[in-house]
């Protein structure tokens, strides 16, 4: 996959979109010193490029469980990708990445109660065939979290 080739009014029109992705193209346009045209065109191009993309971002306070957990799966190697998918189909579980290490899938789900996350762990994720082994690590509190860089994916794959 090639670097992207962005120069510095991407980068500043990026910049802007990321603080807050309603501002009008006529206002970022007059704060980057260039026509309206310009600016649309350029975002028009960055999300062609799949480089950009815009969504609603819901806060953890709208989802029905809040508490935060990831869990690591070991599964033979020829089997990752179709683990990973029914990973994904299960309602607790928000986030699934394929991974290098000694791990090579996690997931990240919410859960209201510790018995949830058991069920998921050891009921669920562990009985599938080819998964190996799991450990659960629960969030106890977020030092940092940033939604500017997510991955951008199909809906229609669900795994890219």
């Amino acid at each position: 996959m090639r670097k992207p080739d962005l120069d510095e009014l991407d980068h500043q029109l990026i910049d802007i979109l990321a603080q807050d992705a309603r501002v009008s193209n006529r206002k970022i346009a007059s704060e980057l010193g260039v026509n309206e045209g310009t600016v649309r065109g350029r975002i028009k191009r960055l999300q062609q490029e799949r480089l950009i993309a815009f969504t609603a971002l819901t806060g953890l306070k709208l989802e029905k469980a809040t508490n935060l957990a990831f869990i690591a799966v070991q599964a033979d190697v020829a089997h990752v990708r179709q683990i990973a998918r029914d990973i994904a189909h299960i309602p607790l579980v928000k986030a699934v990445m394929i991974t290098l290490g000694p791990f090579n899938i996690m997931a990240t789900c919410l859960y209201d109660d510790l018995d949830d996350l058991h069920g998921l762990a050891s009921g669920q994720i562990l009985s599938m065939p080819g998964v190996n082994h799991v450990e659960t690590s629960l969030a106890v509190k977020t030092v940092k979290f940033t939604n500017r860089v997510v991955r951008i994916t199909e809906a229609a794959t669900g795994l890219a």
